[in-house]
């Protein structure tokens, strides 16, 4: 069997966006993106804020519009008077070029610029709106993502190849001729800027599409043809369970075979819904490959007919929540704490093998068994409970598992070791 730490991640360049590295081996990054008006400084500061506060490491903005345009500086202003350092990325689209030539303050405040090259300007405009782009980010040392999409590809390319395509004595299927078209777009792309003066270690690729298939088609050939930094994400990927599973599946993928950088969840929210969803889902689909640590786990059995009370549901929520709460200080006092696992299980059958996997697990009496719930610590069973207070108790014992196995240094002398 393969495991993780035997995986080799794609080598790509690092590039500098903001204070945050991404690619060249360092942690794959957590992006996310606002929906609100850019021109509307204080909702796009609360919400760049919010995605922050949740772990988004680069939150991209619209900037589709002279409005948009003049905000900028003002939203990064008012981020910082409220220590929110986290880097803004300007998405452009169409005229990107002209925003960024008629507001500086806007080019110099932004610290990436994601353009698409299937709408960055048409016919003969396109090569030279595409350098004022790469000129600006030369003059402001900027880096650039060049990202093409499904949904807005170069159809001059696009065309070019499917011509190409028709005269082969065997026609390649038209969705494989788009994939090629969508790579072939990208690494154009990236060689102008190349061209220009870009270097690439300010040069960051993604090629978004809909499909799971499509994607990891795709980003296996961006990085067996190249090494620059690349950035996964399912466009479009859908409302609830379906654009999480998707993105989890693709990406998860991708990521198996050291394929990405830097990811997003693109997941449509519901009306007036938080867009932090898009964030943790990107935590927690690193967090279970084993590839980075957020916050505490809970692992849980789903209930069956033995466990006909719901106390173990019910357990196992406040304990997470009570993770959740927590984390934000206990990633300072107690360094390793994001990798703990905490186990509350319902029954006999799995209950105690299960706890004694975790750092700390708890079994719970399923029914018809003894009223008892032995607490596990490191394999080891230290305590049982009993009675009424056992959720409260055992909300204790997490804690001072907290502070005894983490406190004071205790986790990176116990890796060390």
């Amino acid at each position: 069997m393969v495991m993780l730490s035997q995986i080799q991640r794609h080598k790509t360049c690092a590039v500098k966006v903001g204070a945050v590295t991404v690619g060249g081996g360092a942690p794959v990054v957590v992006q996310s993106m606002t929906n609100t008006d850019t021109a509307d400084v204080a909702a796009t500061v609360t919400q760049v804020k919010e995605l922050a506060y949740a772990g988004s490491e680069i939150v991209r903005i619209t900037v589709n519009n002279e409005e948009a345009a003049a905000a900028v500086p003002h939203i990064k202003e008012q981020l910082a008077k409220q220590r929110v350092f986290v880097p803004l990325a300007g998405c452009f689209h169409y005229n990107g070029h002209d925003l960024l030539d008629k507001y500086p303050d806007m080019a110099q405040a932004l610290d990436k610029y994601r353009i698409n090259p299937g709408n960055v300007g048409f016919g003969e405009k396109k090569d030279k709106q595409f350098a004022m782009i790469i000129e600006t980010a030369l003059k402001y040392d900027k880096a650039v993502r060049i990202g093409v999409n499904w949904g807005s590809l170069d159809q001059k390319l696009s065309t070019q190849l499917m011509d190409e395509n028709a005269k082969r004595e065997a026609p390649m299927p038209a969705d494989a001729v788009m994939r090629e078209a969508l790579v072939q777009s990208a690494l154009i792309s990236a060689q102008q800027a190349e061209e220009l003066g870009l270097g690439k270690d300010r040069i960051i690729l993604s090629a978004k599409v809909s499909r799971v298939q499509d994607l990891i088609a795709v980003y296996q050939e961006l990085a067996h043809r190249s090494d620059y930094a690349l950035h996964l994400g399912l466009t479009e990927a859908g409302m609830g369970s379906k654009g999480i599973v998707a993105t989890a599946v693709g990406e998860g993928i991708l990521l198996q075979m050291g394929i990405g950088d830097t990811i997003r969840a693109s997941l449509t929210p519901k009306v007036g819904e938080s867009r932090t969803l898009e964030v943790k889902v990107c935590q927690e689909l690193l967090q279970v490959m084993g590839i980075r640590s957020f916050s505490a786990q809970v692992s849980a059995c789903p209930g069956c007919g033995r466990t006909t009370s719901t106390f173990f549901q019910e357990l196992a929520q406040d304990i997470q929540k009570s993770l959740d709460d927590n984390m934000p200080r206990w990633r300072k006092d107690y360094p390793g704490v994001e990798e703990m696992n905490v186990a509350v299980m319902g029954c006999i059958v799995n209950g105690p093998g299960e706890s004694k996997h975790a750092n700390i697990g708890i079994s719970l009496p399923g029914t018809g068994e003894s009223p008892v719930a032995p607490v596990f610590m490191d394999g080891k069973k230290t305590h049982t409970l009993r009675g009424d207070n056992i959720a409260a108790e055992f909300h204790a014992l997490v804690e001072d598992y907290v502070k005894t196995r983490y406190g004071n240094g205790q986790a990176s002398k116990t890796a060390t070791a």
